[in-house]
């Protein structure tokens, strides 16, 4: 009984009859469309991303999965970081999300850092390639992280810092 209320299913491209619209990893996603829509501002999205999907162009509708929304959303809430992990040589001691704005600092504390690490730059640089220079450097800084946060709590615990162990103080020599 259809009144024109109810869509007969054709009509309805929500309908769970049709498929996803995707080609992932050149094999037609069999997949039940769901009520996304692939989008323009999706199809940008999978392309920054790098993912391995497209539009098949046999497609009826363009309505995704449940499976490829969620795969979509999650590449675009994981931020990227400037220098990916494939292009940089980074080992597991380092801490990428740690690093210093080293752009910040007064020209004449990038060339203490300059003189104390002995880093060789050409004379009369600007700031900002003084500090691109340094930040190279400081990334190449092997880290121990366990052995540092452990030094760093026992320091605290004891209620000693660096400066009075090379002073020869002890904690009772206040």
């Amino acid at each position: 009984m259809n009144n024109g209320v109810f869509s007969s299913g054709e009509e309805d491209s929500r309908d769970g009859h049709s498929t996803c619209c995707l080609i992932d990893d050149d094999e037609r996603c069999r997949n039940p469309a769901g009520n996304a829509r692939y989008s323009k501002r999706i199809q940008k999205t999978v392309q920054q991303k790098r993912l391995k999907l497209r539009n098949d162009p046999t497609a009826e509708r363009i309505y995704i999965c449940e499976y490829h929304k969620c795969q979509i959303q999650s590449a675009r809430s994981k931020r990227r970081r400037k220098d990916s992990e494939e292009d940089s040589n980074e080992t597991d001691n380092e801490m990428p999300d740690m690093v210093p704005d080293l752009y910040q600092l007064q020209v004449n504390t990038l060339r203490r850092y300059k003189r104390h690490y002995k880093v060789q730059t050409r004379p009369g640089m600007k700031r900002q390639q003084l500090a691109d220079t340094i930040m190279k450097h400081f990334k190449t800084i092997p880290i121990k992280e366990k052995e540092i946060i452990t030094y760093f709590v026992y320091m605290v615990k004891s209620n000693l810092n660096k400066l009075d162990q090379k002073n020869g103080m002890g904690s009772d020599g206040i």
